[in-house]
């Protein structure tokens, strides 16, 4: 069996991990060499490095007999194309879901948008820990005030330096962040808000949550878009069926 993989870097590193161990071949599709790095050393996975779109998706699904969308639970477009190509193609398709948080705490909204809206009605450093990719919604905020928090790869400092991030603001560092260090760069930077989204476990978000309460900041949450799917367990039963 042919199985293709769209993943980010957790979930598709977890499942291509699970099916090497398994013996089971796999092809991971990432978009940006960072996540082929991820994969590295795996037995029987091979990574493809660049972002598709959904004709692209179509049309490189013509060799595989079996599909999973692993990426991000933000990714919505990417999601989005998976799903149109997959229908194309007429390749059967499953969502590997990530385990949301538990907690409540913190002011949730459900878009980076209406984040930057409640901010501007407020003081305060804010620690950006969204990803580079929304750094726009908050273009109407003070720049001086704003310290997103990207991955150290060159589209991440370009996006920042876009945003009008000035230099000393940017913290260009690789998870996951454990408690102790979320809360030196709170407190390094004067942060009274942490702006996260809601990436469970594997995103560290209570990780985040500890360490805002002991910093005296507020987190800021957006929520996950609405999605169905399947856990690891569940994907891998149905990939190792005939």
């Amino acid at each position: 069996m042919q199985i293709l993989i769209f993943g980010g870097t957790t979930e598709g590193r977890l499942l291509a991990q699970a099916l090497s161990q398994r013996g089971l071949p796999s092809t991971v599709s990432v978009a940006t060499p960072l996540g082929a790095q991820e994969l590295s050393g795996l037995p029987g996975v091979t990574p493809l490095v660049g972002r598709k779109t959904a004709e692209e998706m179509a049309e490189l699904l013509q060799d595989f007999d079996r599909c999973v969308d692993a990426t991000h639970p933000y990714a919505v477009e990417a999601s989005q194309n998976i799903r149109t190509a997959c229908q194309q193609a007429g390749v059967p398709l499953a969502r590997l879901l990530r385990g949301e948080s538990s907690h409540q705490e913190g002011h949730w909204v459900d878009s980076p948008e209406k984040a930057a809206r409640w901010l501007a009605e407020r003081s305060g450093n804010v620690l950006l820990a969204i990803g580079a990719k929304g750094l726009g919604a908050f273009e109407a905020l003070d720049r001086e005030r704003l310290y997103p928090r990207v991955l150290p790869v060159v589209e991440s400092i370009l996006a920042c330096q876009a945003a009008g991030i000035p230099t000393r603001n940017i913290i260009a560092l690789h998870g996951p962040f454990s408690r102790e260090l979320n809360r030196a760069m709170l407190e390094q930077y004067h942060i009274r808000y942490l702006v996260t989204k809601d990436g469970g476990r594997a995103g560290g978000f209570e990780e985040k949550a500890a360490a805002a309460r002991e910093a005296g900041a507020e987190l800021v949450v957006i929520g996950r878009p609405p999605e169905t799917g399947q856990t690891l367990e569940e994907i891998l039963s149905w990939l190792a069926q005939d």
